[in-house]
């Protein structure tokens, strides 16, 4: 079987968030289970960088009004066979991958757009591709384009929803600039509240349509989680599969890290934890304090992530004796309060802003808790991370990370199922309430703590799982 998956994301080489790391690991697991999978992505200057370009597959004269354009068959290390759409007009700049320079809307339409005509001409091989598997909106036209086509073979599409909070909506007037086939706008198609939303119309037009957690699939399909399109995710909801993602487990590898003082495994966990988090606190500037518990944050400083929740209860945290580091970045304001926190609490709390990907499997290394209390989160990834290093993830009962986490009850621990914390409300009381949980455990009961954290490091959330649900799902459609 063959298949294409075209995304705007590749781990290493251009990461804003976890579809980088879903696309990184997701094809090979693919590959292994026998399918020939194949990637087409943006030839992002950090891309060329490292591509060997073997051949051009296609030639576009001038892409959406962005000039010559060329598809490039090219090997990237640690990828499967790449295809990098080369539009200097659109994709050679400086920034990030989704930075607005005006053309946005044309920039992903010409993504998809190449991606239709590649699946449905098969390059300078005549490939026939059995299914075009699709990310979130900045692709979501691509089911789109090849529906409508007039002529060809015609593969089955996935649209694969990585967060339905990201829609990519624009002016019913940029129809024509984006070369999007006016049979497409409708009710039941692209057309939103009379604008062009990229999403919409690939979810009507896709054959079926994934998201990354089980939970999550049933979130959007209410009013409170499917931002205006909650109707649209009944409407395909026999269509809609839940399937939970993966991590890497050569990246992620606590027995292996080459980002850790020392390594470690379940059989040693205790020692080796102990000495990462002692070499941490003095990396971060926190006070080297073998008894306090540590709290570590990996996200985006947002209000969907529960950041103001966390802040809230800063005061509450280090009250109790425990120290809090945070890596990542986002809203201004709440940068500068955990800022203003690291100056109030000296020693107690640390934070980096920005991101760094050694900070990030450290931070795993040396906290006993990972904090997780966001408000939406399709399925989360970093909470898995945690269980593999032996960190508790503290989490709300939202998304991935209901699918993911075991509350620790009397019950789960009865029957020996516990792997971290959860609260049900968004709020910043029963964020404590948790906090106050956890520190009443680990304070009291570090037998206890020492088992769970040996049961959450033996979870499977390997990719092979969720790569053997895909294949199942490309099987059916093809049927």
């Amino acid at each position: 079987m063959k298949v294409l998956h075209a995304a705007a994301e590749l781990f290493p080489h251009v990461k804003v968030g976890g579809l980088a790391d879903v696309m990184g690991a997701l094809p090979l697991a693919l590959r292994k289970e026998g399918i020939d999978v194949r990637l087409l992505l943006p030839a992002y200057p950090a891309l060329l960088k490292v591509a060997k370009v073997f051949s051009v597959e296609e030639n576009f004269p001038d892409l959406m009004g962005s000039g010559q354009a060329r598809l490039l068959l090219a090997e990237v290390p640690g990828s499967v066979t790449v295809y990098l759409l080369d539009a200097p007009g659109f994709f050679s700049r400086e920034g990030g991958p989704y930075d607005d320079h005006g053309d946005t809307h044309r920039r992903f339409s010409a993504l998809s757009w190449a991606t239709a005509q590649f699946a449905l001409r098969g390059g300078s091989e005549g490939i026939k591709y059995d299914i075009v598997h699709v990310h979130d909106w900045q692709t979501a036209l691509t089911p789109v384009f090849i529906k409508c086509a007039w002529e060809g073979h015609r593969p089955k599409t996935v649209l694969t929803i990585h967060n339905l909070a990201y829609q990519g909506i624009y002016s019913k007037h940029i129809l024509d600039e984006i070369w999007l086939p006016k049979e497409s706008f409708h009710l039941q198609g692209a057309e939103y509240f009379d604008q062009i939303n990229f999403l919409k119309g690939g979810l009507a037009y896709a054959d079926a349509i994934t998201t990354v957690s089980p939970t999550y699939a049933k979130e959007i399909q209410e009013p409170e989680g499917g931002y205006t399109l909650d109707g649209m995710m009944r409407y395909r909801s026999n269509d809609l599969k839940g399937i939970i993602n993966g991590i890497d487990e050569l990246v992620w590898n606590p027995t292996k890290d080459k980002h850790l003082r020392t390594v470690f495994s379940k059989k040693d966990i205790k020692k080796a934890k102990a000495y990462n988090k002692k070499v941490f606190q003095n990396e971060v500037g926190l006070a080297e304090s073998p008894n306090s518990p540590l709290f570590g944050v990996v996200s985006r400083l947002n209000d969907i992530k529960g950041m103001d929740l966390l802040i809230a209860n800063i005061d509450h945290i280090v009250s109790n004796g425990a120290q809090l580091v945070v890596l990542g970045k986002g809203d201004y304001n709440l940068e500068s309060a955990f800022h203003t926190a690291t100056l109030r609490y000296p020693g107690s709390v640390a934070n980096y802003i920005g991101y760094d990907e050694g900070i990030a499997h450290r931070v795993m290394a040396a906290s006993d808790v990972l904090l997780v209390p966001s408000r939406s989160e399709p399925c989360g990834l970093t909470q898995l991370y945690a269980m593999r290093y032996g960190a508790l993830p503290l989490a709300r009962k939202t998304g991935g990370l209901a699918d993911t986490i075991v509350d620790i009850t009397e019950e789960s621990l009865k029957d020996g199922t516990a792997t971290g914390f959860l609260f049900v409300e968004p709020d910043s009381w029963h964020l404590g309430e948790a906090i106050t949980r956890a520190l009443t455990l680990y304070k009291n009961e570090q037998k206890t703590w020492h088992s769970i954290q040996v049961r959450a490091m033996g979870q499977d959330f390997s990719w092979a799982k969720s790569a053997q649900q895909y294949v199942s799902l490309y099987k059916n459609l093809v049927k």
